[in-house]
Protein backbone atom coordinates (compact mmCIF):
# COMPACT_ATOMS: atom_id res chain seq x y z
CA UNK A 1 0.00 0.00 0.00
CA UNK A 2 0.96 3.23 -1.04
CA UNK A 3 0.14 6.65 0.22
CA UNK A 4 1.98 10.35 0.03
CA UNK A 5 2.02 11.43 4.25
CA UNK A 6 0.66 14.86 4.29
CA UNK A 7 0.17 16.93 7.24
CA UNK A 8 -3.45 18.87 7.63
CA UNK A 9 -3.17 22.09 5.81
CA UNK A 10 -3.02 25.11 8.37
CA UNK A 11 -5.59 27.05 9.86
CA UNK A 12 -7.01 29.77 8.02
CA UNK A 13 -5.36 33.10 8.91
CA UNK A 14 -7.39 36.05 10.26
CA UNK A 15 -6.43 39.75 9.78
CA UNK A 16 -7.49 41.86 12.68
CA UNK A 17 -10.84 42.80 10.70
CA UNK A 18 -11.86 38.92 10.66
CA UNK A 19 -11.25 38.77 7.14
CA UNK A 20 -9.17 35.52 6.17
CA UNK A 21 -5.84 36.29 4.77
CA UNK A 22 -3.76 34.08 1.86
CA UNK A 23 -1.70 31.62 2.31
CA UNK A 24 1.59 31.74 0.73
CA UNK A 25 3.91 28.49 0.64
CA UNK A 26 7.60 29.24 1.64
CA UNK A 27 10.72 27.38 0.55
CA UNK A 28 11.45 24.47 2.96
CA UNK A 29 13.39 21.46 2.52
CA UNK A 30 12.10 17.94 3.52
CA UNK A 31 15.16 15.91 3.03
CA UNK A 32 17.45 14.84 6.40
CA UNK A 33 19.19 17.69 7.45
CA UNK A 34 22.61 17.62 8.74
CA UNK A 35 23.62 17.80 12.39
CA UNK A 36 23.22 20.99 13.65
CA UNK A 37 21.23 22.01 10.99
CA UNK A 38 18.31 24.77 11.54
CA UNK A 39 15.21 24.79 8.30
CA UNK A 40 15.47 28.70 7.35
CA UNK A 41 12.58 29.08 4.89
CA UNK A 42 13.88 31.19 1.79
CA UNK A 43 12.26 34.16 0.54
CA UNK A 44 11.74 35.98 -2.73
CA UNK A 45 11.13 39.63 -2.99
CA UNK A 46 7.72 40.46 -4.16
CA UNK A 47 8.45 42.28 -6.90
CA UNK A 48 11.15 42.47 -9.53
CA UNK A 49 13.61 45.50 -9.57
CA UNK A 50 13.27 46.26 -13.05
CA UNK A 51 10.75 45.13 -15.80
CA UNK A 52 12.85 42.26 -16.69
CA UNK A 53 13.16 38.84 -14.58
CA UNK A 54 15.53 38.90 -12.49
CA UNK A 55 18.89 36.54 -12.63
CA UNK A 56 20.92 35.29 -9.49
CA UNK A 57 24.51 35.63 -9.97
CA UNK A 58 27.07 33.38 -7.73
CA UNK A 59 30.50 33.55 -7.56
CA UNK A 60 32.00 30.06 -6.67
CA UNK A 61 36.23 30.46 -5.46
CA UNK A 62 38.36 27.91 -4.37
CA UNK A 63 42.25 28.31 -3.02
CA UNK A 64 43.33 26.39 -5.73
CA UNK A 65 41.35 28.31 -8.38
CA UNK A 66 42.80 31.68 -9.13
CA UNK A 67 39.80 32.68 -11.46
CA UNK A 68 36.11 33.03 -10.20
CA UNK A 69 33.65 31.07 -11.51
CA UNK A 70 29.80 32.38 -12.09
CA UNK A 71 26.81 30.56 -12.42
CA UNK A 72 23.15 31.88 -13.56
CA UNK A 73 20.73 30.49 -11.47
CA UNK A 74 17.11 30.29 -12.53
CA UNK A 75 14.56 33.26 -11.31
CA UNK A 76 11.86 32.16 -9.28
CA UNK A 77 8.85 30.98 -10.94
CA UNK A 78 5.50 32.72 -9.54
CA UNK A 79 2.42 31.39 -9.80
CA UNK A 80 -1.01 32.54 -8.56
CA UNK A 81 -4.40 30.52 -8.16
CA UNK A 82 -7.57 31.96 -7.60
CA UNK A 83 -10.62 29.73 -6.86
CA UNK A 84 -14.18 29.94 -6.44
CA UNK A 85 -14.83 30.47 -2.82
CA UNK A 86 -16.52 27.07 -1.69
CA UNK A 87 -15.79 25.72 -4.82
CA UNK A 88 -15.68 21.50 -4.97
CA UNK A 89 -13.20 19.86 -7.43
CA UNK A 90 -13.85 16.09 -8.63
CA UNK A 91 -10.87 14.84 -6.29
CA UNK A 92 -13.30 13.11 -3.91
CA UNK A 93 -15.07 16.04 -3.44
CA UNK A 94 -11.84 18.19 -2.26
CA UNK A 95 -12.23 21.83 -1.94
CA UNK A 96 -10.71 23.32 -5.00
CA UNK A 97 -8.53 25.25 -2.24
CA UNK A 98 -7.06 22.47 -0.81
CA UNK A 99 -6.27 20.88 -3.72
CA UNK A 100 -4.56 24.07 -5.50
CA UNK A 101 -2.51 24.34 -1.67
CA UNK A 102 -1.58 20.82 -1.75
CA UNK A 103 -0.11 21.54 -5.81
CA UNK A 104 1.72 24.43 -4.15
CA UNK A 105 3.20 22.01 -1.64
CA UNK A 106 4.12 19.55 -4.29
CA UNK A 107 5.84 21.95 -6.96
CA UNK A 108 8.08 22.88 -4.08
CA UNK A 109 8.92 19.28 -4.47
CA UNK A 110 10.04 19.62 -7.91
CA UNK A 111 11.86 22.75 -7.63
CA UNK A 112 12.14 25.81 -4.55
CA UNK A 113 11.98 28.20 -7.01
CA UNK A 114 8.33 27.62 -7.91
CA UNK A 115 5.94 30.21 -5.57
CA UNK A 116 2.67 29.27 -5.54
CA UNK A 117 0.02 31.68 -3.40
CA UNK A 118 -3.64 30.69 -3.12
CA UNK A 119 -6.43 32.91 -3.31
CA UNK A 120 -10.49 32.47 -2.52
CA UNK A 121 -12.43 35.33 -5.22
CA UNK A 122 -14.72 36.59 -1.87
CA UNK A 123 -11.67 39.20 -2.01
CA UNK A 124 -14.72 41.93 -3.00
CA UNK A 125 -16.48 40.64 -0.16
CA UNK A 126 -13.91 40.98 2.31
CA UNK A 127 -11.85 43.91 3.15
CA UNK A 128 -9.42 46.07 0.31
CA UNK A 129 -6.37 44.60 2.65
CA UNK A 130 -7.05 41.12 0.61
CA UNK A 131 -7.32 42.73 -2.82
CA UNK A 132 -4.20 44.46 -2.25
CA UNK A 133 -2.14 41.42 -1.32
CA UNK A 134 -3.96 39.85 -4.24
CA UNK A 135 -2.58 42.90 -6.64
CA UNK A 136 0.96 42.95 -5.43
CA UNK A 137 1.19 39.30 -6.34
CA UNK A 138 -0.79 39.78 -9.64
CA UNK A 139 2.04 42.76 -10.78
CA UNK A 140 4.70 40.19 -10.32
CA UNK A 141 3.05 37.17 -11.55
CA UNK A 142 4.27 34.74 -14.44
CA UNK A 143 0.93 32.37 -14.41
CA UNK A 144 -2.70 33.25 -13.22
CA UNK A 145 -4.62 29.96 -12.72
CA UNK A 146 -8.15 30.13 -12.55
CA UNK A 147 -10.36 27.88 -10.99
CA UNK A 148 -14.26 27.45 -10.59
CA UNK A 149 -14.49 31.25 -10.53
CA UNK A 150 -18.15 32.49 -12.02
CA UNK A 151 -18.80 35.51 -9.71
CA UNK A 152 -19.55 37.79 -12.07
CA UNK A 153 -17.84 40.74 -9.78
CA UNK A 154 -14.80 38.51 -9.39
CA UNK A 155 -14.91 37.58 -13.20
CA UNK A 156 -14.86 41.35 -14.24
CA UNK A 157 -11.67 42.04 -11.24
CA UNK A 158 -9.48 39.50 -12.45
CA UNK A 159 -10.18 40.88 -16.35
CA UNK A 160 -9.33 44.23 -15.00
CA UNK A 161 -6.01 43.40 -12.81
CA UNK A 162 -4.58 40.28 -15.01
CA UNK A 163 -3.58 42.16 -18.17
CA UNK A 164 -0.05 42.13 -17.39
CA UNK A 165 0.45 38.26 -17.07
CA UNK A 166 1.65 36.74 -19.80
CA UNK A 167 -0.03 33.10 -18.87
CA UNK A 168 -3.44 32.84 -18.00
CA UNK A 169 -5.15 29.67 -17.57
CA UNK A 170 -8.87 29.14 -16.69
CA UNK A 171 -10.41 26.08 -15.17
CA UNK A 172 -14.08 25.35 -15.37
CA UNK A 173 -14.69 29.19 -14.84
CA UNK A 174 -16.69 31.74 -16.28
CA UNK A 175 -16.73 31.76 -20.45
CA UNK A 176 -16.15 35.80 -19.74
CA UNK A 177 -12.38 35.00 -18.64
CA UNK A 178 -9.94 34.56 -21.43
CA UNK A 179 -6.65 32.39 -21.56
CA UNK A 180 -3.07 33.25 -22.43
CA UNK A 181 -0.02 31.27 -23.41
CA UNK A 182 3.57 33.27 -23.54
CA UNK A 183 1.24 37.04 -23.81
CA UNK A 184 -0.81 35.96 -26.67
CA UNK A 185 -4.33 35.15 -26.47
CA UNK A 186 -6.02 31.45 -27.11
CA UNK A 187 -9.15 31.65 -28.19
CA UNK A 188 -11.81 28.76 -27.98
CA UNK A 189 -15.01 27.76 -28.94
CA UNK A 190 -15.96 28.39 -25.16
CA UNK A 191 -14.00 31.48 -23.97
CA UNK A 192 -12.81 31.48 -20.50
CA UNK A 193 -11.68 27.93 -21.01
CA UNK A 194 -8.37 26.32 -22.28
CA UNK A 195 -9.35 22.70 -22.30
CA UNK A 196 -11.85 22.70 -25.36
CA UNK A 197 -11.37 22.69 -28.64
CA UNK A 198 -8.89 25.62 -30.21
CA UNK A 199 -9.98 26.96 -33.06
CA UNK A 200 -7.77 29.86 -33.36
CA UNK A 201 -5.04 31.17 -31.85
CA UNK A 202 -3.95 34.71 -32.43
CA UNK A 203 -0.51 36.70 -32.59
CA UNK A 204 1.07 33.73 -32.21
CA UNK A 205 4.40 33.07 -34.37
CA UNK A 206 4.58 29.11 -33.06
CA UNK A 207 1.11 27.90 -33.47
CA UNK A 208 2.00 24.58 -33.36
CA UNK A 209 3.96 24.47 -30.82
CA UNK A 210 1.38 26.19 -28.41
CA UNK A 211 -1.70 23.85 -30.01
CA UNK A 212 0.68 21.35 -28.65
CA UNK A 213 0.79 23.04 -25.13
CA UNK A 214 -2.88 23.41 -25.38
CA UNK A 215 -3.50 19.60 -26.21
CA UNK A 216 -1.36 18.51 -23.30
CA UNK A 217 -2.52 20.43 -20.18
CA UNK A 218 -6.35 19.63 -21.85
CA UNK A 219 -5.37 16.21 -21.79
CA UNK A 220 -3.80 15.92 -18.45
CA UNK A 221 -6.60 18.16 -16.91
CA UNK A 222 -9.13 16.19 -17.82
CA UNK A 223 -7.36 13.03 -15.55
CA UNK A 224 -8.51 14.83 -12.59
CA UNK A 225 -5.69 13.91 -10.32
CA UNK A 226 -3.26 15.90 -8.32
CA UNK A 227 -0.52 14.56 -10.16
CA UNK A 228 -2.05 15.79 -14.27
CA UNK A 229 -2.84 19.44 -11.74
CA UNK A 230 0.74 19.86 -11.32
CA UNK A 231 1.94 18.60 -14.65
CA UNK A 232 -0.43 21.18 -15.82
CA UNK A 233 1.59 23.63 -14.83
CA UNK A 234 5.18 22.15 -15.12
CA UNK A 235 4.14 21.95 -19.01
CA UNK A 236 3.48 25.71 -19.13
CA UNK A 237 6.34 26.64 -17.20
CA UNK A 238 8.84 24.52 -19.44
CA UNK A 239 7.24 25.97 -22.70
CA UNK A 240 7.25 29.38 -21.46
CA UNK A 241 9.02 30.35 -18.53
CA UNK A 242 12.23 28.73 -18.01
CA UNK A 243 13.28 24.75 -19.08
CA UNK A 244 11.99 22.10 -16.27
CA UNK A 245 14.43 19.08 -15.91
CA UNK A 246 11.98 16.60 -15.23
CA UNK A 247 9.98 17.18 -18.75
CA UNK A 248 13.45 17.10 -20.54
CA UNK A 249 12.78 15.10 -24.19
CA UNK A 250 8.92 15.05 -23.36
CA UNK A 251 8.96 15.07 -27.04
CA UNK A 252 10.42 12.83 -29.86
CA UNK A 253 13.26 14.31 -31.71
CA UNK A 254 11.87 13.76 -35.35
CA UNK A 255 13.49 11.09 -37.62
CA UNK A 256 16.55 10.45 -35.55
CA UNK A 257 13.68 9.34 -32.89
CA UNK A 258 11.90 7.42 -35.20
CA UNK A 259 14.52 5.97 -37.26
CA UNK A 260 16.28 4.47 -33.60
CA UNK A 261 12.61 3.19 -33.01
CA UNK A 262 12.87 1.02 -36.55
CA UNK A 263 16.40 0.11 -35.94
CA UNK A 264 16.06 -1.52 -32.53
CA UNK A 265 11.67 -2.79 -32.69
CA UNK A 266 11.04 -2.75 -36.67
CA UNK A 267 9.36 -6.26 -37.00
CA UNK A 268 8.22 -5.64 -32.92
CA UNK A 269 6.12 -2.68 -34.53
CA UNK A 270 5.31 -4.01 -37.81
CA UNK A 271 3.38 -7.56 -35.44
CA UNK A 272 2.06 -4.23 -33.44
CA UNK A 273 0.36 -2.88 -36.42
CA UNK A 274 -0.72 -5.95 -37.36
CA UNK A 275 -2.87 -6.94 -34.12
CA UNK A 276 -6.11 -5.15 -33.26
CA UNK A 277 -5.42 -5.60 -29.77
CA UNK A 278 -2.15 -3.97 -29.66
CA UNK A 279 -2.82 -1.19 -32.53
CA UNK A 280 -5.59 -0.64 -29.93
CA UNK A 281 -3.44 -0.17 -27.49
CA UNK A 282 -1.29 2.17 -29.13
CA UNK A 283 -4.12 4.30 -30.40
CA UNK A 284 -4.98 4.66 -26.63
CA UNK A 285 -0.63 5.43 -25.45
CA UNK A 286 -1.23 8.32 -28.41
CA UNK A 287 -2.76 10.12 -25.21
CA UNK A 288 -0.27 9.65 -22.73
CA UNK A 289 3.02 11.38 -22.28
CA UNK A 290 5.46 9.75 -25.33
CA UNK A 291 8.48 8.75 -23.91
CA UNK A 292 9.97 5.87 -25.18
CA UNK A 293 9.96 2.34 -23.45
CA UNK A 294 13.09 0.22 -24.49
CA UNK A 295 16.07 1.33 -26.37
CA UNK A 296 16.15 5.17 -24.82
CA UNK A 297 15.58 6.87 -28.20
CA UNK A 298 14.84 9.98 -26.81
CA UNK A 299 18.08 9.76 -24.69
CA UNK A 300 16.09 10.29 -21.29
CA UNK A 301 17.84 9.60 -17.46
CA UNK A 302 15.06 9.62 -15.03
CA UNK A 303 16.24 9.57 -11.17
CA UNK A 304 14.21 8.86 -8.37
CA UNK A 305 12.62 11.83 -6.26
CA UNK A 306 14.22 13.15 -3.02
CA UNK A 307 11.13 14.98 -1.84
CA UNK A 308 9.10 13.96 0.22
CA UNK A 309 11.42 12.86 2.15
CA UNK A 310 9.33 10.33 4.60
CA UNK A 311 10.48 9.21 8.43
CA UNK A 312 10.84 5.32 8.54
CA UNK A 313 9.00 4.09 11.39
CA UNK A 314 11.66 3.54 14.53
CA UNK A 315 10.20 1.30 16.90
CA UNK A 316 7.90 -2.01 16.73
CA UNK A 317 6.35 -3.45 19.56
CA UNK A 318 8.50 -1.56 22.21
CA UNK A 319 11.77 -2.39 20.52
CA UNK A 320 14.09 -0.43 17.85
CA UNK A 321 13.43 -1.04 14.35
CA UNK A 322 16.43 -3.87 12.68
CA UNK A 323 16.72 -4.83 9.16
CA UNK A 324 15.28 -8.10 9.81
CA UNK A 325 12.53 -6.79 11.74
CA UNK A 326 11.94 -4.29 9.20
CA UNK A 327 11.76 -7.51 6.72
CA UNK A 328 9.45 -9.46 8.35
CA UNK A 329 7.05 -6.41 8.54
CA UNK A 330 6.86 -6.74 4.96
CA UNK A 331 6.54 -10.25 5.11
CA UNK A 332 3.47 -9.87 7.32
CA UNK A 333 0.40 -12.81 6.75
CA UNK A 334 2.29 -14.33 4.24
CA UNK A 335 2.57 -18.25 6.14
CA UNK A 336 -0.79 -17.97 7.32
CA UNK A 337 -2.90 -16.68 4.75
CA UNK A 338 -1.44 -16.22 0.73
CA UNK A 339 -0.59 -13.11 0.75
CA UNK A 340 1.62 -10.92 2.76
CA UNK A 341 -0.77 -7.93 2.37
CA UNK A 342 -3.71 -6.81 0.13
CA UNK A 343 -3.86 -2.97 -0.77
CA UNK A 344 -6.61 -1.22 0.22
CA UNK A 345 -5.65 2.37 -0.83
CA UNK A 346 -2.93 3.76 -3.00
CA UNK A 347 -2.01 6.77 -4.25
CA UNK A 348 -0.38 6.21 -8.09
CA UNK A 349 -2.95 5.32 -9.96
CA UNK A 350 -0.45 3.31 -12.25
CA UNK A 351 1.20 1.25 -9.51
CA UNK A 352 -1.73 0.88 -6.55
CA UNK A 353 -4.97 1.84 -7.95
CA UNK A 354 -5.97 -1.84 -9.37
CA UNK A 355 -9.36 -3.21 -8.32
CA UNK A 356 -7.60 -5.35 -6.41
CA UNK A 357 -4.13 -6.38 -5.53
CA UNK A 358 -2.16 -8.60 -3.33
CA UNK A 359 1.60 -8.25 -2.08
CA UNK A 360 3.84 -10.95 -1.88
CA UNK A 361 6.90 -10.65 0.04
CA UNK A 362 9.61 -13.54 1.05
CA UNK A 363 12.86 -14.27 1.75
CA UNK A 364 14.96 -15.89 -1.29
CA UNK A 365 17.17 -19.26 -0.85
CA UNK A 366 20.41 -17.11 -1.36
CA UNK A 367 21.48 -15.60 1.77
CA UNK A 368 20.23 -12.19 2.22
CA UNK A 369 17.90 -12.40 -1.16
CA UNK A 370 14.66 -10.92 -0.47
CA UNK A 371 11.62 -10.76 -3.26
CA UNK A 372 8.56 -8.59 -3.65
CA UNK A 373 5.64 -10.12 -5.66
CA UNK A 374 2.50 -8.19 -6.68
CA UNK A 375 -0.43 -9.96 -8.05
CA UNK A 376 -2.86 -7.44 -9.08
CA UNK A 377 -6.11 -7.76 -11.76
CA UNK A 378 -6.28 -4.79 -14.41
CA UNK A 379 -9.29 -3.66 -16.69
CA UNK A 380 -8.75 -4.40 -20.26
CA UNK A 381 -9.87 -1.58 -23.39
CA UNK A 382 -12.98 -3.97 -23.70
CA UNK A 383 -13.28 -3.96 -20.17
CA UNK A 384 -12.12 -7.64 -18.62
CA UNK A 385 -10.26 -8.16 -15.72
CA UNK A 386 -6.97 -10.32 -16.01
CA UNK A 387 -4.49 -10.68 -13.39
CA UNK A 388 -0.64 -9.76 -14.04
CA UNK A 389 2.20 -10.53 -11.64
CA UNK A 390 5.64 -8.93 -11.10
CA UNK A 391 8.29 -9.54 -9.52
CA UNK A 392 10.77 -7.48 -7.61
CA UNK A 393 14.58 -7.45 -6.03
CA UNK A 394 14.13 -6.08 -3.03
CA UNK A 395 18.03 -5.02 -1.27
CA UNK A 396 18.00 -3.31 2.53
CA UNK A 397 18.65 0.50 2.38
CA UNK A 398 21.18 1.93 4.91
CA UNK A 399 18.67 2.65 7.56
CA UNK A 400 16.11 0.21 8.87
CA UNK A 401 13.07 0.40 7.67
CA UNK A 402 14.41 1.75 3.91
CA UNK A 403 15.04 -0.61 1.33
CA UNK A 404 15.75 -0.33 -3.08
CA UNK A 405 13.47 -2.16 -5.12
CA UNK A 406 14.15 -3.17 -9.06
CA UNK A 407 12.27 -4.64 -11.42
CA UNK A 408 12.38 -5.20 -15.49
CA UNK A 409 8.69 -4.45 -16.16
CA UNK A 410 7.47 -4.25 -20.03
CA UNK A 411 10.97 -3.75 -20.99
CA UNK A 412 12.22 -1.11 -18.75
CA UNK A 413 13.59 -1.33 -15.76
CA UNK A 414 12.13 0.60 -12.47
CA UNK A 415 14.25 1.37 -9.73
CA UNK A 416 12.47 2.12 -6.60
CA UNK A 417 13.04 3.43 -3.16
CA UNK A 418 10.25 1.96 -0.14
CA UNK A 419 9.44 3.19 3.21
CA UNK A 420 8.02 1.36 6.55
CA UNK A 421 6.43 4.43 7.22
CA UNK A 422 4.15 2.20 10.42
CA UNK A 423 2.32 -1.05 10.98
CA UNK A 424 0.04 -1.62 13.71
CA UNK A 425 1.39 -3.93 16.29
CA UNK A 426 -1.54 -6.82 15.68
CA UNK A 427 -0.56 -6.61 11.66
CA UNK A 428 -4.33 -5.18 11.31
CA UNK A 429 -2.48 -2.88 8.46
CA UNK A 430 0.32 -1.29 7.49
CA UNK A 431 1.41 1.83 5.55
CA UNK A 432 4.52 1.99 2.85
CA UNK A 433 5.81 4.59 0.90
CA UNK A 434 7.56 4.94 -2.38
CA UNK A 435 9.57 6.62 -4.63
CA UNK A 436 10.41 5.35 -8.19
CA UNK A 437 12.15 5.97 -11.63
CA UNK A 438 11.76 4.23 -15.12
CA UNK A 439 15.39 5.94 -16.05
CA UNK A 440 15.14 5.26 -19.88
CA UNK A 441 11.31 6.16 -19.73
CA UNK A 442 11.62 9.63 -18.50
CA UNK A 443 9.64 8.48 -15.46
Amino acid sequence: MSLVLEPPPPPLSKSKTGAPLKRCFTSIRTALPPPNHRFRASRFPLHPTSSSRPTVTVVLKTEKEKNAVTEQKDPPVRIVAVVGQGSVSPLKCTPWEEVMMHTAKRLKWVDEGYEMVVFTDNFHQSNDQTAMDLQKELACADILLVVAVTNQDSVKWIGTNSGNIPNVICFESDPGLVNKLGGSYVHSEMKGSIFDKVVGISQLKKTDETKEVVQTVSEAWDRCNSDDIRFCLLVIINAYIQPVPILKNLRSKGFSTLNCMVKNCGPQILDCLLDPNCRKALQCLNKCSPVDQKNNCLDLDAKIPEKPYVQPMLKFRGKDLCHETAEDLFVGWLGSLDWSWRVVAGQNPAYDQFPCQYQLFYRGKAKGSFWYEPVFQVKTLEGELVWRRRKYRVKRANVPGTFYFSVLDNGVVSNEYWTIVDVSEDFSWGLFHYHGAARVAGQ
